[in-house]
């Protein structure tokens, strides 16, 4: 079977490698898969959790070619999307049921290979049929999704609440969809103006641009000076996680959900004197089921989100597009044919 690797910084290569079934293992065709933020970040060699070489790709959807008995209901031929979160069920985390921070999470497409290859084996529990005509493309924006759900629900957020989302990328996106879904109000925040664009096609009502305006006159006029009550950060840069605790309410809440290059210093008298919640928010945890029916049901509305449908051995040449140019593509979805 055909899998890309990585091998270096900025450096793929197309191999053949033998297709082998694992026993106790489903054993998937991959249909789809989306290019992750972390994806060009390991392309760049910015990201420090794995090792090369490597095939990359978490983001994965595909149809079920063989697996073990099991009491899920799943079969050969099923559509499914993939959770790539290896917890070990043994730490502290995993016993509270916060499997999503193990101690010893093993993610694939970071820690092991991934889903750029045209067959994978994967554990059963963390495997989730698809409506059979569910477009495998679509499905393959499931796990965005759950990160983003994660990031919000962290916070706890409640409808009517105004929610404040910093950087207008895939999972920002997301969050306000989902935010919006919640019956809260979304608040995008992002420089680039092809984002804000997208953001509003996707019906928010609140897009600003911090480079070119006063972001926290606005948001204090929207909200009756009180500010708002949640900030989803989900850009990672230095400017927005501190301008965050700026656009907070008092007592408000923030979710870290965006990885930051470096370490970011806060004003920690200010967020005393607030007395705000700032919460970090990472993977997901039961997120799978409700954002395969969200999509589906077309409650959240991915597809202004996906800017480009690419075939297999186009990965190479948009990696280097997209880490050139990344504010002209949001979610980059390849396909095997």
């Amino acid at each position: 079977m055909k899998a890309l690797f990585l091998e270096d910084t900025k450096v793929f290569k197309m191999k053949d490698i033998p297709m082998k079934e694992e026993q106790n293992k489903v054993t998937i065709k991959v249909k789809t898969m989306g290019i992750c933020g972390s994806d060009i970040s390991a392309y760049k060699g910015v990201l420090p959790l794995g090792t090369l070489p490597r095939v990359l790709g978490h983001e994965i959807a595909g149809e079920i070619v063989s697996v073990p008995k099991n009491d899920k209901g799943l079969k050969a031929g099923d559509k499914v999307a993939v959770e790539p979160y290896q917890y070990c069920g043994k730490c502290y985390p995993c016993s509270i049921g916060r499997t999503n921070s193990c101690e010893n999470m093993r993610v694939i497409g970071v820690h092991e290979n991934g889903g750029y290859m045209e067959y994978i084996n994967h554990d059963i529990h963390l495997v989730h049929k698809v409506p059979e005509d569910m477009s495998p493309i679509h499905a393959a924006m499931v796990e965005p999704l759950t990160i983003s759900m994660q990031a919000v629900d962290r916070v706890l957020v409640k409808k009517g609440e105004h929610v404040v989302i910093t950087g207008a990328g895939t999972i920002g996106l997301l969050a306000a969809l989902y935010v919006k879904y919640l019956g809260s109000v979304p608040i995008v925040v992002d420089p680039a103006v092809k984002r804000l664009e997208i953001a509003k096609e996707l019906g928010m009502d609140y897009v600003f641009d911090p480079v070119n305006e006063d972001v926290v006159e606005k948001i204090s006029r929207i909200t009756n000076k009180k500010m708002a009550e949640v900030v989803i950060e989900a850009s990672g840069a230095v400017a927005a996680v501190k301008s965050s605790i700026d656009y907070v309410s008092y007592t408000g809440r923030i979710s870290l959900v965006g990885y930051p290059n470096e370490e970011i210093p806060l004003p920690t008298f200010l967020i005393t004197k607030k007395e705000l919640d700032i919460k970090g928010a990472r993977n997901c945890v039961k997120k799978f089921p409700e954002a395969i029916q969200l999509i589906y049901e077309g409650k959240v509305n991915v597809k202004p989100i996906i800017t480009n449908v690419i075939g297999f051995e186009e990965m190479p040449e948009y990696f280097k597009k997209i880490s050139k140019n990344p504010n002209d593509y949001l979610k980059v979805i390849a396909e095997i044919n």
